[in-house]
């Protein structure tokens, strides 16, 4: 799956494990970001993806530092 691909509410759902009513009463009380397309609710992964780094405690804060280190090598990101 591509990082700035459009999901649908489903594959959000699918993707976050949790129900695909979870994820419709989240984007109707601005919970989660999404964008609303008629009837239909869309949603960008990169932006779910982030929005779900936000969520976790801070606890764990040092753990996703090094697990991005290790991943973009020295805390630089990729371009």
């Amino acid at each position: 799956m591509k990082n700035n691909e459009i999901m649908t509410l489903e594959e959000v759902a699918e993707y976050l494990r949790v129900k695909p009513q979870t994820i419709y009463t989240w984007a109707q009380e601005k919970k989660i970001p999404a964008a609303k397309l008629g009837k239909e609710w869309r949603f960008k992964k990169s932006i779910i993806d982030e929005w779900f780094l936000q969520h976790i405690d801070e606890k764990f804060e040092s753990i996703i530092k090094k697990v991005n280190n290790k991943k973009f090598g020295n805390g630089k990101k990729e371009t």
